[in-house]
């Protein structure tokens, strides 16, 4: 399946109807939570930080902030220290969590702020882990070239990626959930879209590479349709500027002088 770049995801266009939002953000915390979206997360983060009692984690993209949730309900179960800051682009998504869920206002060790994932406001090795899941794939190449910089940049540890593997037999997981769990036209539109954007595992393994991190670890949820992969820093790479233009993975241009 090619990796479609010629259309638009309702979520990131005009979010001008509040209430078919927060039901958008209420499917998206029962499809992370059924299908293991929030499982593959912490595994991913343990293969980084397994070793520490407490742990910092900026979180990209947070949408409804259910992942961040679970993930400091699942360190308290296990007597572990977990501060979470969550950041998203659309204030009117955060606004909206907190129409659905308002829980996540008062949630002990959760801040939520507005921020840009390609643009972080936050000194070098600020978190132990920074994570986005479900966000590379609304981003173009170079988009996600400097997500992934920035990602890398301000943590101490390592990042983790969670995201959809494009591929037909997700594309039709995700209509059937799409027109099965829900009638929210949101999710109904953007979730099967979501796996024909979505970059495979082995694409986001070549980026993170250019942007000098190393994959140590792929975690995969959801049949096989969903993964989590956690990365380390390339010593000899974090400090390079001349990484430039990613191009697109799944478009690899041709050998020099031949063309692509």
């Amino acid at each position: 399946m090619e990796r479609r770049i010629d259309a638009v995801e309702l979520l990131d266009g005009p979010l001008d109807d509040p209430s078919a939002l927060a039901a958008n953000l209420r499917d998206l915390r029962r499809i992370n939570r059924w299908l293991g979206g929030t499982t593959i997360s912490a595994a991913a983060i343990d293969a980084l930080a397994a070793h520490r009692q407490d742990l910092t984690l900026l979180d990209i993209g947070t949408g409804g902030a259910d992942i961040p949730i679970a993930l400091l309900e699942r360190a308290r179960a296990r007597g572990r220290r977990m501060s979470i800051v969550a950041i998203d682009s659309r204030p009117e998504i955060l606004v909206a969590a907190l129409r659905e869920r308002s829980v996540a206002a008062v949630t002990e060790g959760l801040q939520l702020h507005v921020g840009d994932g390609r643009s972080l406001p936050y000194p070098d090795r600020s978190f132990d882990v920074t994570h986005a899941s479900l966000v590379l794939h609304h981003c173009t190449p170079d988009e996600a070239a400097a997500l992934l910089r920035e990602m890398a940049r301000v943590s101490r540890l390592g990042i983790v990626i969670n995201d959809l593997d494009r591929g037909w037999l997700g594309w039709i997981g995700a209509w059937l959930l799409g027109h099965l769990l829900t009638g929210n036209r949101y999710t109904r539109h953007d979730a099967p879209l979501s796996v024909r954007r979505a970059y495979r595992a082995a694409e986001v393994a070549v980026m993170l590479r250019a942007a000098g991190l190393t994959p140590i670890r792929t975690i995969r949820g959801a049949l096989g349709r969903r993964y989590a992969v956690a990365a380390l820093p390339t010593p000899d790479l974090t400090d390079r500027d001349d990484l430039g233009d990613l191009g697109d993975p799944a478009h690899p241009p041709g050998p020099t002088g031949v063309g692509g």
